[in-house]
């Protein structure tokens, strides 16, 4: 094999395993509407959050609950997965 086939190669893994890594929470789209400023510092009230968590797809529902429960993808976001919880109850 030459070098430059072993680089690219590296390269190749390197932006699958990273990409891999970007969650759901990770997704300004996704996490956008549950917060009141586009910086996402501050999030919506509780009721205003369940109605953006009623509109979502099932499947979006799962994969922040799930992404919520993986201690190191929710590390992050642990303000909002605490809230995420309870207004799903699961807290």
């Amino acid at each position: 094999m030459n070098f430059k086939t072993v680089c690219l190669g590296a390269l190749a893994a390197t932006v699958i395993a990273g990409s891999a890594l970007a969650g759901i929470l990770d997704e300004p789209k996704m996490m956008a509407p549950f917060f009141t400023d586009k910086t996402m510092k501050t999030m919506k009230a509780d009721a205003d959050m369940k109605k953006v968590w009623a509109k979502m797809s099932k499947k979006h529902q799962t994969a922040m609950m799930k992404e919520c429960q993986d201690a190191a993808m929710s590390k992050p976001h642990a303000e909002f997965c605490a809230k995420l919880n309870a207004l799903a109850g699961k807290a």
